[in-house]
């Protein structure tokens, strides 16, 4: 687990669940919040963590489900908890925007957020994750209905190693992948995926009301992920695209520098959306 002695480790309790999550205090009301995706824990940003100077608030969690955060004999997951989870986070500290950085079902969780409650959110930045909003092809519909009967014929071995494989182009952050997968159970980690597939709702009229980082490793072979990430930005205006080479799914971890660069820039463009909220 994290070490840095700038981050405190704290918990809080909500939907019959303790929540673990590392807090690193700021001098100003700039705050980021960091969601990770499936499977794995709050240690995916360890090098995202480093770029924020003492100005930012800094807030990681393990969601609900994963590392420390675990859940009790015959809870089940839920994607709608995270959000509610995500919510009493943001009530805990006062929050009244932050920058949301989300990685695959963190990706998810951030759009959920600025879909909902828009008015949370300062900017967004989006790494290897599918657009909530987005139409799904015949193909992907079928795909989806069949993907829990998938999961369950999968060895869970074979599982890990597949799923480490496609997450990460180095050797570290494939043997990071398969060691946080190995921490939660093979039911656990079904659930997980398929409550992801109740966040998915196609709307055709969707636009961000804030800036938005799209950040897609070049080997991310995960579902439609690359296919959605390259042609997003051209329906929303407010979504800036760039792709990761040399990278996969955890396109943040595979290339730290590059992507560290680019939320760098990103985060320091005062450009806002002049779109009102609703």
């Amino acid at each position: 687990m994290m070490d840095d002695n700038n981050f405190e480790h704290l918990t809080f309790q909500n939907l019959n669940c303790e929540i673990h999550y590392w807090y690193q205090k700021g001098s100003d009301n700039k705050w980021v919040i960091f969601l990770h995706g499936a499977g794995i824990d709050h240690e995916m940003f360890l090098e995202q963590y480093k770029i924020f100077d003492p100005t930012y608030h800094l807030i990681a969690w393990d969601a609900r489900g994963h590392g420390l955060s675990t859940l009790k004999e015959g809870q089940r997951f839920c994607f709608e908890d995270m959000v509610s989870d995500l919510k009493k986070l943001y009530k805990i500290y006062g929050i009244d925007e932050a920058v949301l950085i989300g990685q695959s079902m963190g990706g998810n969780l951030a759009q959920e957020i600025a879909y909902h409650y828009p008015e949370y959110i300062s900017k967004l930045i989006l790494i290897d994750c599918t657009n909530n909003t987005g139409k799904l092809t015949r193909l992907e519909k079928s795909m989806l209905k069949c993907s829990n009967f998938l999961f369950h014929c999968y060895p869970w071995k074979q599982l890990i190693n597949q799923s480490s494989e496609a997450c990460g182009t180095t050797d570290y952050v494939k043997e990071y992948v398969k060691v946080c997968f190995y921490r939660i159970e093979k039911e656990t980690f079904i659930d997980i995926m398929m409550s992801l597939t109740g966040c998915l709702k196609e709307d055709k009229e969707f636009r961000f009301r804030h800036p938005v980082l799209l950040l897609c490793g070049e080997e991310d072979k995960l579902g439609n992920i690359k296919k959605v990430m390259q042609t997003w930005a051209k329906s929303d205006p407010n979504c800036t695209f760039h792709m990761i080479e040399d990278a996969g799914h955890n396109s943040n971890q595979d290339q730290p520098e590059v992507v560290n660069k680019l939320i760098i820039k990103f985060l320091a463009d005062d450009s806002r959306s002049d779109i009102p909220f609703y």
